[in-house]
């Protein structure tokens, strides 16, 4: 190497291949088993046919991906002027149960859906993923009626975080007075209700909102799961127990609507909770996408992983409909055990940009004594 010698590349474009399970193992690698498969004699893996897809825009972009590791998001006040524009896709299929407990609705535009009247205090949005168990009943009566409680809770819109709350326990209320509906069955309930650039997330249960943001995976729910520490306190302090990691030996989450088979009296501490905890987010230009799904997604995925295969998709074909059908199909080579919901929801009509991190000038010297050694060994050979 000459002294003084220059490298200064101006940029460079990264791109990512295969999106890593959770246990190390590629999407192309699964390819290779199914192959492999086929030269033993043995069928390969298929998928089974997609109950539902539903997307409401479809446009077209190019291909680059940029993978890095997830986060968990503090929200945070930025001056911007962006503003988003919502456009959603969903795919649910019932996977290897025998029914399908799920339930989910996409609101890309709140005014036309609950009309001009409403008291919407900026153009938004609403979604939802329901994950049932114990039936179908808790589920639907959720989806149909949550948005219904939000709005017209007599906190709204003054304060959304507290009518978010409030809803959620007034609808699992309402469903208890159901007399015609199966008030044992229960659902877990993740929603998403947008203003502007303010997106709110209530989640109950174990479904989770997972934010892209310029290619990481930004963590905006946690999984309610008996066995999390802050819900295991909560549930041994009001006398419940956990075996196994279920709540009391039934249930696999430590929240849900319905369920009233293990609830007390209403409004008396219970250690199985209806009450959501709430994400509060402000949106920017670096916030691409959110990717909502149910527990049958996230067990055989990480966070990192779907947004990894989201955001390429999109700068692919930047159809989110596509993208959710495309996570769906992974979840079910990877032989998921449950039902599966995804909702991925754009905020720009455009796909996502190029990732290219700028290189430095970089300036690399020899000093005249390592110079005059160098010149030495190459003398003596």
């Amino acid at each position: 190497m000459a002294a003084g010698s220059d490298f200064a590349p101006t940029s460079m474009v990264l791109e990512s291949g295969g999106c890593n399970k959770d246990n190390g193992t590629s999407v192309e690698d699964e390819g290779a088993d199914n192959l492999k498969q086929m030269s033993n004699g043995k069928p390969p893996r298929h998928l089974s046919v997609m109950r539902h897809c539903a997307s409401s825009a479809k446009l077209l972009g190019a291909d680059v991906e940029l993978d890095s590791g997830p986060t968990n998001l503090k929200s945070s006040e930025t001056k911007s002027t962006f503003l988003p524009i919502f456009r959603s896709g969903s795919c649910a299929e019932k996977g290897p149960k025998q029914y399908m407990e799920d339930e989910h609705i996409c609101v890309d535009n709140l005014v036309e859906h609950l009309g001009e009247t409403a008291e919407l205090p900026s153009p938004g949005a609403f979604y939802g993923v329901f994950d049932g168990h114990g039936g179908t009943d808790a589920a639907t009566f959720i989806r149909e009626n949550i948005l219904k409680f939000i709005v017209n809770d007599s906190h709204f819109p003054a304060s959304v975080s507290k009518a978010l709350k409030s809803a959620f326990v007034r609808a699992d209320y309402a469903f208890a007075d159901s007399s015609s509906l199966d008030i044992s069955s229960g659902t877990t309930a993740l929603t998403a209700l947008m203003f502007g650039r303010t997106m709110l997330i209530a989640n109950a249960g174990d479904c989770r909102a997972v934010l892209g943001r310029r290619g990481r995976a930004i963590e905006l729910s946690k999984d309610h799961k008996p066995n999390c520490t802050s819900e295991r306190l909560r549930i041994e302090r009001l006398g419940g127990v956990i075996y196994d990691g279920y709540l009391n030996g039934q249930l696999s989450v430590a929240r849900a609507l319905g369920d009233w088979h293990m609830k007390g009296p209403r409004g008396s501490p219970c250690p199985l909770s209806a009450e959501p905890e709430l994400q509060e987010t402000h949106l920017s230009e670096e916030d691409e996408f959110l990717i909502m799904g149910c527990d049958g997604l996230w067990d055989v995925m990480s966070s990192q992983c779907a947004v990894t295969m989201t955001r390429k998709g999109l700068m692919l074909h930047n159809d989110p409909e596509r993208c959710s059908r495309e996570l769906v199909r992974e979840a079910l080579k990877r032989n998921t055990c449950d039902n599966l919901t995804v909702i991925v929801v754009c905020f720009s009509p455009d796909p996502p940009p190029r990732m290219e991190i700028p290189q430095f000038r970089v300036r690399r010297s020899i000093s005249a004594e390592g110079l005059n050694f160098l010149k030495g060994v190459l003398d003596g050979n």
